[in-house]
This record gives C-alpha cells, sequence and structure tokens, in this order.
C-alpha cells in the first residue's frame, strides 16, 4: 500500500514538474523581452538622472535629450536618403587620426554594416560549414572573400555575438539561401526555427 502511494506521489511530482518546465519556457521569451526593456529603460533614466545631476536643470536636461534625439533622428534620414551623412564623416575623419581608436571604430563599422540591411546592395552570403568534426554542419555568415577562400563567422547558440572567425576552402562550404536575420533566428533559438530546413537534407553525410 505505502509502496503504491509512493508511486503515485512520485508521478504527480513529475506531472507537475513537467508542467513547471514547460510553463517557463513558454514565457521565456516574455522575461528575456521584459528583461531587455528594463536594461533600456535603467540605462536611459541613469543617464537622463546623471546629466540632471550635472546641470542641475531639468529644462536643460530635456533640452539636451531632444537635441541628441533630433540630431540621430537627422543622421539616420541623411543615410537612408543619400547613403552618407557629413556629420559622420567629419567623426570619421578625425578618429581615423587616432590609432587606436580607429581600430577599434572600423571594425565596428564593418559588423555593424554586416547586419545592416542595404536594399539596394547584394544580400550577403551565408553557407554551411563543417565543425567541430566531419559530417556536423553550422551556418556562417561569409564576412570576406579572396580567391578560393572565404572568411566566415560562424555564431554559436544561443548568443550570436558569440563565435568564432575561420578561413576555409571554397570546397569545404556548402552554400545557404538563408539570410543574416534567418540565421541569426536560428542560432538565438537553438535550432527550433529553422526557415528553410529542407537544406538541411542537401548536406553531406
Amino acid at each position: 500500500m505505502a509502496s503504491g502511494n509512493f508511486s503515485k506521489a512520485k508521478r504527480i511530482i513529475k506531472i507537475v514538474l513537467n508542467d513547471f518546465l514547460i510553463g517557463t519556457l513558454a514565457v521565456l521569451p516574455i522575461i528575456v523581452v521584459a528583461q531587455i526593456v528594463i536594461f533600456l529603460a535603467n540605462l536611459v533614466l541613469s543617464t537622463v538622472f546623471g546629466v540632471q545631476e550635472a546641470v542641475g536643470n531639468y529644462g536643460v536636461t530635456f533640452l539636451a535629450f531632444a537635441s541628441v534625439f533630433g540630431l540621430l533622428t537627422y543622421i539616420g534620414h541623411t543615410v537612408n536618403k543619400r547613403r552618407h551623412s557629413l556629420i559622420l564623416s567629419l567623426v570619421d575623419l578625425a578618429i581615423e587620426r587616432v590609432p587606436f581608436l580607429s581600430t577599434v571604430y572600423r571594425v565596428t563599422k564593418k559588423i555593424v554594416d554586416m547586419f545592416r540591411s542595404k536594399p539596394d546592395e547584394q544580400k550577403r552570403e551565408v553557407v554551411y560549414v563543417e565543425y567541430p568534426r566531419k559530417g556536423m554542419w553550422l551556418p556562417a555568415y561569409v564576412t570576406n572573400r579572396e580567391g578560393d577562400r572565404y572568411v566566415l563567422y560562424v555564431p554559436t547558440s544561443p548568443n550570436p555575438t558569440n563565435g568564432f572567425t575561420v578561413i576555409v576552402h571554397e570546397s569545404n562550404v556548402v552554400k545557404s539561401d538563408l539570410d543574416i536575420s534567418e540565421v541569426t533566428s536560428f542560432v538565438m533559438s537553438v535550432g527550433s526555427d529553422f526557415p528553410k530546413s529542407q537544406e538541411a537534407l542537401g548536406l553531406p553525410r
């Protein structure tokens, strides 16, 4: 009798824990978005109050942030319409004169440009590469190419900003129809969001 009660209790506990896990996973996207919103809100508030504490006047603080907002909007508008901005060009010239900062700035711009959508430019190429051993395939961004050599950035799940850069021969990659946003979604969802999953069937064994 005691053994039967124990088995029943064990079964109930297992069901409850399973439901708890499913519920946690179900609301996980909401938690992640909430954490991002809270982080951004705290960042903005700390910046606002930091500026206010420095100037000691809410009116000046408001004008400062309104000016920054207007400047960023203007830069975004000019870049969107003309593909360049005089303000950014002047900043580029100034930063390029500083040895260490110029390297960091140039690399950061290239990374941002890789992810930024540009309708008038060719779509950024995506390929599959074998890693960590033969028969295991990962999607990768093509960041550069020289002759028959591909320079790839291979993102790792669930954070696509973590990864590694490799140089491989073109014979070691398989081309994909995925775009960067689809690969990023694939990596962040640990494979559950695979828009062109039929491509997996075409990969070599």
